[in-house]
């Protein structure tokens, strides 16, 4: 079973791999890094690490079980108790509940971990995979948006409730 891993230094290659297998797949629904992305891609993964310090974001890896990155789940502007929350997998681990299962796991960490007391998400009306996923975890629609000239959703997790807490485990 893949693992949530809190972003780390060590990352670097298998995220980047993970970002250049992807780039197309992930283009055809959200906006393309660019080739600057992956020309610098050390140094913004040294800055990322530096930004995850200050506690500003939490940026997190899916990791299967060979080290192969297979998604991010990141949370960034982090204030007030609130932080937006985006995600990626990797096409091949689609369709599989890895987005659905990763997103609970990050709503646990924000809760108990970061301090946090909600999420905010954005999503294009065209994407119907990412408005499931956050339909599942909880998310509820907050309004209608514009997202690189297309229109979308924006939703809304509370954080609060009796159901975010983690996962019972057997014994």
């Amino acid at each position: 079973m893949p693992e949530l891993q809190r972003l780390r230094a060590d990352h670097a290659p298998a995220l980047l791999a993970f970002e250049r297998e992807n780039r197309a797949y992930f283009a055809a629904s959200v906006p393309d890094r660019g080739d600057a992305y992956f020309a610098a891609f050390d140094e913004r993964h040294r800055a990322l690490l530096a930004e995850q310090e200050t506690g500003a974001c939490h940026f997190h890896v899916v990791v299967g079980g060979d080290g192969e990155i297979l998604g991010r789940v990141n949370l960034v502007d982090v204030a007030g108790g609130s932080a937006e929350l985006g995600y990626r997998i990797a096409k091949k681990a689609t369709s599989q509940g890895l987005a659905t299962s990763v997103v609970r796991q990050v709503c646990v960490l924000a809760a108990a971990e970061y301090g946090l007391t909600s999420l905010r998400a954005e999503t294009t009306t065209d994407n119907p995979g990412s408005q499931a996923v956050l339909a599942r975890t909880g998310f509820v629609p907050a309004g209608e948006i514009v997202l690189d000239d297309r229109p979308g959703v924006r939703y809304v997790r509370d954080l609060t409730g009796p159901d975010v807490r983690p996962a019972a485990t057997g014994s």
